[in-house]
């Protein structure tokens, strides 16, 4: 009979970001598995300390803020404008993006008082933004976000309460372009993560009715929408466009073949990537 790892081994092993074949490992017997354990435990222990010595004499940034830094000079250098948006999100807003108290997103908001809540996702912000800049810039107008969201995910292996969110726009663009764009773009991002195999998926959406995801290694990590688009009429947007929202900590946890997101997000438990408990 072949003996698995006990719970505890398992966790401590997902914790050290040991890899799938040694997560599926198995033994003859329980004395065979603890010795392999130990032995494991002790050199992925290691492997973690120098990891975190290479941030600090090398890197000096976690590597969520050097994805984010790549992202960044890849979209700029794309004619994207970087903006900045508030973490407090209006009701109001919401309820343009059709979530309101019956929708299935509406549970899993922090609301923070009255009228307020973290917000979920960055495109009610977005699209305020773009009501104004489409009349002041010159179209296309090419902008993106870099930033935190909030939502009580489902506990579990890609999800997270607090998670970084990318979402870039192009709006004002020809009609019969869009899918090109979209691609594109999609392209762009996956490359400057280092994620050049993934496939684009149509899907469904809460949200946006119909989208395309993103998908590397059957996890997704991007939703892609074009318009114009039913939402577009409450906030007065005409012009066609191309939106993709990508989750940062999941294009991590993808790239570095990681078993666990909590290591690749924000944390007081793990440094770049890293179980402190060592």
């Amino acid at each position: 009979m072949a003996i698995a790892w006990t719970e505890t081994q398992y966790q401590r092993l997902i914790e050290l970001n040991a890899g799938e074949e040694i997560c599926r490992r198995s033994f003859a017997s329980p004395a065979e598995r603890d010795q392999a354990f130990l032995r494991l435990e002790k050199e992925l222990r290691a492997a973690a300390r120098e990891q975190l010595e290479r941030l600090r004499r090398e890197h000096r940034r976690p590597l969520l803020c050097r994805l984010s830094s790549r992202l960044t000079e890849a979209l700029t250098g794309c004619g994207f404008v970087e903006v900045s948006t508030p973490l407090l999100l209006a009701k109001g807003l919401l309820e343009k993006m059709s979530i309101t108290a019956d929708h299935p997103l509406y549970k899993q908001i922090y609301w923070v008082e009255r009228g307020r809540c973290l917000r979920p996702m960055l495109a009610p912000n977005l699209y305020y933004l773009l009501t104004n800049l489409l009349r002041l810039w010159e179209h296309p107008v090419r902008i993106f976000e870099i930033g935190s969201c909030f939502r009580k995910e489902s506990q579990g292996a890609h999800h997270l309460g607090e998670f970084t969110m990318l979402n870039l726009v192009e709006m004002g663009l020809p009609m019969e372009q869009r899918q090109e764009r979209l691609a594109r773009y999609a392209a762009l991002v996956m490359e400057a993560a280092g994620l050049e195999d993934y496939r684009l998926v149509a899907k469904g959406s809460e949200v946006y009715g119909e989208t395309i995801d993103i998908v590397a290694e059957g996890v997704e990590l991007g939703s892609a929408a074009m318009g114009p688009h039913p939402l577009d009429e409450n906030w007065g947007i005409t012009v066609p466009w191309v939106g993709i929202g990508f989750g940062l900590e999941r294009m991590i946890q993808v790239a570095q073949k990681s078993g666990s997101i909590s290591s690749c997000g924000r944390s007081l438990s793990y440094l770049d990537g890293v179980r402190l408990n060592i």
